[in-house]
């Protein structure tokens, strides 16, 4: 610092006027107390009039080229102290000297006898400063968010903030490149202390996504134990398994117990990083990909793949995290569907005006806190249909474009709402669960065309604060999945409290299912309920929904299902979501842009357009008619029972879902109308998503036959999501 202020002094007072005749200063007006610069250039001509001395032309040019080069310099040592040193106290130095040595070249310019009568040079030079000092404060607060390294062809993002930091005394024989080396960490005891064990420990890392070979060159051996730490004849090993060449080094941290076994990367002074794998999300099934803050928040991941419009998606290594009992859910990836509030991120409802004019969440719904609770890992938010009505791909989606279905020739439309989440789950072995919701089949769709296992629980299982609303008298927190073990455990974690039952009923249900095997899909199907009954030792009966309601109604009731509830659906969901969602977003972006409607797309339109035409009545009417079918069904139809739950299962299924996503449908309409998928919806029981198995098609798009999921749906008694 001293350094640079005599050289900064050298310059202005010296250098200059005795190289090049020029002197600049702020002279003070003792009159008036103002101030003002002054820029002065002496006459070096060598003439007689002038009086003054011939100016060297060796001189001037070295005087210029040093005066232009050292800012150059400063530029270029900036650019190393951020990619090599990582200090932030050399960007400071920097910073003043950039100051200094700019203002002299400015000045200098501004004094040359060529420039003294501009001036506009005069107010450039002030304007350069300001900037100047501007770029000065923007480069002091500069900030790490992280970077992207590849290791044996696979792409990491190493986060900014380490996870620990290591006491390693030979970590300086290790190769660093620029700075951050990847190892392995193996926690050991005095039992497993043996290099066969370390080979055997770290030998089962292989089925670790995120581990690879690349992380072998160095073992960082954490002792986790009592007694003699176990000694190595060598400091290098040979892992026979990857004919590999590794460094033994033990490490100790400030860390009271011991670090996660896994793979990490190691700066040269001890800061230990766990990396995130970078997958390519080439389904579009995410909105953002996120990873955690300290706080607890969340944060947009700051990295990205080459590739055509594919987000980077991050996962952390399965090896980090031990499932117990109060985390049964540890270490497992979750999609949340955009809908649902995650602190710190912006929720968009599938509406790109919703996200731009909302600011991120302060607090996690409750449905994600449960998960995050439970252990659960978030890697993004998920597309969803737009504000969670249903929509067809490809021409009703218009501010998103729709996920991808893996399934069949991968051109399948892959249902709604919970779109994201079901060509998330169906298409990515990396990701173990996503969170979704059901209103009309928003959850079941979804797994149905994608082969998963999904559900709609009992309806009001778990608080939905932090969600947009559809109809909060049929919306519903379910999970997709694709491990049955897994799909459990995040039940048990989403429903708290939930009973669990060993015995089961002896009675099947079934509606609209095949009388014979005229098919592959119907072969499947019956298949599979010929395992139910065997596994229950239950008989089935075929049940005709029309005939018992028409015995067995209320009294009051219309005798036909279709006239109790044919507008029952549309109205709850349109009548309420303009409300509560629509009416509100309105105002408020109206009053910010002028009058301003914000974009939304048609399907939602036509559904809102449907509510506004419906007096205040109708919603009343619709809630009634619920009741009344909910009622009748859960006293006639799925009955409670103290033994199994439920007095009988309930069984549907519809063969195979061919919905090609490259054909222009009919505009969207109002959802009318009763089906096998709405009795869940009107009685509130669980309804399951199970795949049984896949049937051939012949597809139009590739010119082969394909296979898609056949699934059969499952119902039971309400509350008995545990069963």
């Amino acid at each position: 610092m001293l350094l640079l202020a005599a050289d900064f002094y050298y310059l202005k007072n010296i250098a200059g006027r005795r190289l090049v005749g020029l002197r600049w200063w702020n002279e003070v007006d003792t009159a008036t107390g103002g101030s003002h610069w002054v820029f002065e250039s002496q006459d070096r001509s060598g003439s007689v009039e002038s009086g003054a001395p011939t100016q060297n032309a060796t001189d001037k040019r070295f005087f210029w080229l040093a005066l232009y080069a050292q800012p150059a310099l400063w530029v270029a040592l900036a650019i190393v102290s951020l990619v090599r040193l990582l200090n932030p106290i050399w960007l400071s130095l920097v910073a003043i000297a950039l100051i200094l040595t700019i203002t002299n070249t400015l000045a200098f310019s501004r004094c040359d006898k060529f420039s003294q009568a501009s001036s506009l040079a005069s107010s450039a030079i002030l304007t350069s400063l300001l900037i100047l000092h501007a770029r000065a404060i923007l480069t002091l607060s500069l900030k790490s968010t992280g970077g992207t390294w590849t290791l044996g062809d696979i792409s990491y993002y190493v986060p900014a903030t380490p996870y620990t930091t290591v006491s390693v005394a030979a970590v300086g024989r290790l190769e660093h490149v620029d700075s951050l080396t990847p190892v392995t960490v193996v926690s050991i005891t005095a039992r497993n202390g043996s290099i066969a064990s370390l080979e055997s420990i770290v030998g089962g890392f292989a089925s670790d996504d995120v581990w690879n070979p690349g992380f072998l060159g160095a073992l960082l051996v954490h002792y986790n134990g009592v007694g003699d730490k176990p000694k190595y004849p060598s400091k290098l090993i040979t892992l026979s398994r990857w004919n590999q060449v590794s460094n033994i080094i033990p490490i100790s941290t400030n860390y009271s117990s011991t670090i996660p076994n896994g793979p990490y990367f190691l700066s040269a002074n001890g800061a230990l990083y766990q990396p995130y794998r970078l997958y390519s999300d080439f389904a579009g099934a995410f909105t953002q990909p996120l990873i955690p803050n300290s706080d607890g928040s969340y944060a947009a991941l700051p990295a990205a793949l080459p590739g055509i419009q594919s987000p980077a998606i991050g996962v952390p290594s399965r090896l980090y995290y031990t499932k117990t009992p109060s985390k049964p859910l540890a270490g497992v990836r979750l999609g949340v569907k955009d809908i649902y509030d995650v602190a710190g991120v912006k929720t968009s409802n599938g509406n790109r005006a919703v996200y731009g004019f909302y600011p991120p969440k302060t607090d996690n719904s409750i449905p994600v806190q449960r998960l995050i609770d439970a252990g659960a890992i978030i890697v993004g938010k998920m597309k969803t249909s737009q504000f969670a009505n249903g929509e067809l791909a490809t021409a009703d989606w218009v501010d998103y474009h729709s996920p991808f279905n893996p399934r069949g020739d991968g051109y399948q439309d892959p249902s709604s709402s919970s779109s994201g989440a079901g060509a998330g789950t169906g298409t990515y072995p990396w990701l173990d669960l996503t969170l979704g919701s059901d209103t009309g089949g928003s959850i079941r769709g979804p797994s149905q065309v994608q082969g998963l296992f999904g559900n709609r629980p009992t309806h009001g299982l778990v608080d939905l604060t932090g969600v947009m609303p559809l109809a909060p008298e049929l919306d519903t927190a379910g999970v997709l999945c694709r491990d049955p073990a897994i799909w459990k455990a995040a039940g048990i974690a989403l429903y708290a409290d939930l009973p669990f039952y060993n015995s089961y009923p002896s009675a099947i249900q079934t509606i609209g299912f095949p009388t014979s095997a005229t098919s592959e899909a119907s072969t499947i199907i019956l298949s599979f309920l010929a395992q139910l009954q065997n596994f229950l030792n239950a008989k089935t009966t075929a049940l005709n929904l029309t005939t018992a309601w028409a015995t067995s109604r209320p009294a009051s009731a219309p005798p036909a299902l279709p006239s109790l509830l044919n507008q029952t659906y549309p109205v709850l969901i349109s009548k309420q979501q303009t409300r509560l969602v629509r009416d509100p977003f309105y105002a408020a972006y109206a009053a910010v842009h002028d009058g301003r409607k914000p974009f939304v797309d048609p399907a939602p339109l036509v559904r809102w357009a449907f509510g506004d035409s419906q007096p205040d009545s109708a919603l009343t009417e619709a809630r009634n008619n619920k009741t009344i079918f909910m009622d009748w069904f859960n006293s006639n139809i799925l009955r409670n029972d103290s033994r199994t739950c439920s007095d009988s299962l309930l069984l549907y299924a519809d063969g195979l879902n061919i919905q090609y996503r490259n054909l222009y449908n009919k505009p969207p309409r109002v959802p009318f109308g009763f089906s096998a998928s709405r009795i869940s919806v009107f009685s509130e029981v669980p309804d399951v998503v199970v795949p049984v198995g896949q049937a051939a098609y012949q597809s139009d798009i590739t010119g082969h036959v394909e296979v898609l999921p056949v699934t059969v749906d499952i119902m039971a008694a309400r509350g008995c999501d545990g069963m």
